[in-house]
Parts: structure tokens; sequence; C-alpha cells
């Protein structure tokens, strides 16, 4: 059977999708698996064992035309037997016409074969939502995922012992995700910070920086990025998708939410994994997040008036 997982994006949601798709393979061994994603995720689900090929086309301009019949060619021709959509987007459910009306479908394009038709659906935790659609689909077994091979070279960043890694930054157009107060948080550590994040985050680099911290914004590839977050005592971040990749990967993480997000849809998972919430975000002082983290017996050089 050829199958088709659809997954776009953004990074947040794809590194939820990782349980997913370790049960869509467990369930289908012998199955051709495609994954159609967007370029910034292609590397990454091609260094995981779920897929058998991994399509970066998946979200063309829909003004650009050319663009949109070659990918509607692509799906016809994959012959897929079976479609997961992940995104239940309106633009991923459109491309069941693409694929074609005789495939099985799980998600909730009209006339799916296995729809995703919980009225409460969206109200659900990312994770949760997605495990239900898959077992309207006929998938009962979620294997854990295993990491072992997100991981990267980290011999060129001379990485002190211990370290507290800092994600500072959110999606640009979303400002108010942005937590204010990590240079408190460098200032009261008894060890180094590092902060990474993508090429938009380098003001923020530069700012902590001169608080002390070590700037890696713009310098860590994905898997790169997941291997630090898994040597650090602790991660903390924002509500974004480095956030959600330090978790997954292992690292003690503090995700920090204000009205922008709610955790009770999208919160972190992880075996570590916390989160805090204060409305406004700017409200939630340093100190109440360094003693989380303390009383979570992570910072046990810290000393005990901060916990």
């Amino acid at each position: 059977m050829n199958i088709l997982v659809i997954k776009l994006g953004a990074l947040g949601d794809f590194v939820q999708g990782f349980s997913p798709f370790v049960a869509i393979r467990a369930h289908h061994p012998g199955a051709r698996i495609t994954l159609l994603t967007t370029r910034p995720f292609a590397a990454l689900a091609a260094a995981s064992p779920w897929f058998d090929a991994v399509w970066d086309d998946g979200r063309p301009d829909w003004t650009d035309l050319p663009a949109v019949f070659r990918l509607a060619r692509r799906l016809r021709a994959g012959r897929f037997g079976r479609v997961y959509d992940l995104q239940t987007s309106p633009r991923s459910s459109r491309y069941r016409a693409f694929v074609g009306w005789g495939a099985e479908w799980s998600g909730v394009a009209r006339g799916a074969s296995h729809p995703h038709a919980n009225p409460g659906r969206n109200a659900m935790h990312t994770v949760d939502r997605q495990r239900e659609q898959l077992s309207l689909a006929g998938i009962g077994a979620f294997p854990a995922p295993e990491l072992d091979w997100l991981d990267g070279d980290l011999s060129g960043f001379d990485l002190p012992e211990r370290f507290a890694l800092l994600l500072p930054g959110a999606s640009p157009t979303r400002p108010g995700k942005r937590w204010p107060h990590f240079a408190e948080v460098i200032g009261a550590l008894p060890f180094p910070s590092l902060v990474c994040g993508g090429p938009a985050e380098a003001m923020l680099g530069s700012m902590l920086a001169e608080a002390g911290a070590r700037d890696l914004v713009g310098r860590t590839s994905l898997p790169q990025l997941a291997a630090i977050a898994r040597r650090a005592v602790f991660t903390l971040g924002n509500d974004s998708g480095p956030t959600h990749l330090a978790a997954v990967a292992g690292s003690p993480t503090w995700a920090l939410f204000g009205a922008e997000s709610d955790p009770a849809r999208c919160a972190p998972r992880g075996a570590a994994a916390h989160w805090l919430r204060h409305l406004p975000l700017a409200g939630l002082s340093a100190q109440s997040v360094l003693g989380s983290i303390a009383a979570a017996g992570v910072l046990s050089d810290w000393g005990s008036s901060h916990s």
C-alpha cells in the first residue's frame, strides 16, 4: 500500500506529530509511506525512520498555478491508497481532490472515509486530537517515539559542562508570546546560559549576550538544537517550535504562556515538560519561573532560598 501523510508545519505542530508518525509506521510496517510537508521540515523528516519519501512542496501559493498543478499531478501519480491528513486545514482538505476520490482519507475533508467528526476536536490538545483521529481510522497502538536519530554534531561549539538553554523567540507576528525577563534569569544562574533560535531572533540573541549569555542564535540546525537541549540542565522558552523540540528531545523544559495561546491545547509534551501561564505574560516574574525550576530539583547547586 502507498500511504500519504500530510503535515505542513509549523515547527511546534510538526514536532507534536512525532507520536502520530510513529503510530502510522507501526500500523503499516510494510507500506511505502510518503510525507507531504514544507521545506523547513524536510531534512528533519528525512532523517527520521518513519518515511520512505519526503516531499517538500506541500504549500504552493494558490496564485502560483503552475506549482499547484505540479503538486496536483504529483499527488495523483502517487496512487495513494490511504491518506492521513494530520494538518486538517482547509488547504490540506482540498488535496483530497488532487489525490483522487478513491483513496481512503483520515481527516476532516468532506466525504472522508475515516472522518474525525468530533465537534469538540478544536478544543483538544494537538496530540490528543491527532491520537483520536488515528484511533477512528483503526490505529490503536501509539508507541513512544525513539529519537536516537534526533542528534547533531556539536564538536564546533565547545559547550560548557553545565548550562541552561534559553529560547526567547516566538512567531514574529505574535510578539505577545515573548517573555521579557530572560536577562534576569541569566544573571541569577550559577552556570552559563546559551541562547538559541532562528535568524529572526538575532536582535534578541545580541541583547541577551550583553546580559552575559552565549549567543548561538542562527547557528544551529534543528538536530543540533535538539542535541544542545538534551545536554542542557534545563530549557526555558516561550511557546515556540524550538521549545517544543527541546521538550520532545527530553530536556527538562519550561514553556511560558500568556494570553496568546492556551497550554491546554498546545503545551509541549515530553518526559520532563512543564509549563507556566500568566496573564499578562510580562507579569510572570523571573523569581517565579526560577522557583518553579528549582522546585523540580534541577538546580541542586542554586540554593534552597530560591525554591
